[in-house]
């Protein structure tokens, strides 16, 4: 098994699902204390969205190598981070990191694909919602990625940051994202819905609507798992 580094904190409750997961993702294939060593670098969540909403990439690329050269020195094999939005800076911590990196937006448009959907709607931060991030990795397998509109992609982003963010949960704001989903289905034609933010799934937990809906958090895991085992 390979050591595997965690690139967390943005947030926190995300990062706490993620190390769930690979707990249990080995638990479920037999091995009940064979696990592999994970080394989490926790970054300070208010610094890293002061730079992502003043769109300061190069700065973040800056932030998330320092954060990937920690993983290394502490004896990661490769590195993930635990996060939707700091993947806008990938290609440039990639280019410099001494880890293989395992990206959350190319994990999920392979399992996009290998489900043969087409249209998904995209619900994630303001500033994902807001980029080509999703859209320019799933246009070459023939993929259309569909944001909100303005109005809804400030809804989500108040909700993330007053509510999902700190563990809050409210069946009122499940029914506003769920409202978003449904208005995407019926006005966009969207066959699926891309959870592109890793607190997301904490809050819309299965699929609805008649359409999937993709847990970035859980299909970058599996990745994840499976690279640690090759």
């Amino acid at each position: 098994m390979k050591k595997i580094g965690l690139i967390g904190g943005l947030g926190p409750e995300s990062t706490l699902d993620y190390y769930r997961g690979i707990i249990s993702a080995f638990a479920a294939a037999g091995a009940k204390y064979d696990y592999p060593e994970i080394f989490i670098h926790s970054l300070n969540l208010g610094s890293a969205l002061r730079l992502f909403q003043s769109g300061q990439w190069d700065q973040v690329a800056e932030l998330l190598l320092e954060s990937v050269m920690a993983l290394h020195r502490a004896g990661a094999q490769f590195a993930a981070i635990a996060s939707n939005t700091p993947h806008l800076a990938f290609e440039q911590v990639q280019a410099r990191s001494p880890l293989p990196l395992i990206s959350i937006v190319e994990a999920t448009r392979d399992r996009a694909s290998a489900m043969g959907l087409k249209r998904p709607g995209l619900l994630g931060t303001r500033v994902t919602m807001g980029s080509t991030l999703y859209q320019d990795c799933f246009a070459p397998r023939d993929m259309e990625v569909v944001a909100p509109p303005q109005e809804d992609q400030a809804l989500i982003q108040q909700r993330l940051d007053t509510e999902i963010e700190l563990g809050v949960f409210k069946d009122s704001t499940r029914r506003e994202l769920l409202g978003i989903a449904a208005r995407l289905k019926d006005e966009r034609a969207i066959d699926s819905v891309i959870l592109g933010c890793t607190e997301l799934p904490l809050i819309l937990d299965r699929d609805e609507l008649g359409l999937p809906f993709l847990n970035t958090a859980a299909i970058h895991v599996a990745a994840i798992v499976d690279y640690c085992r090759r």
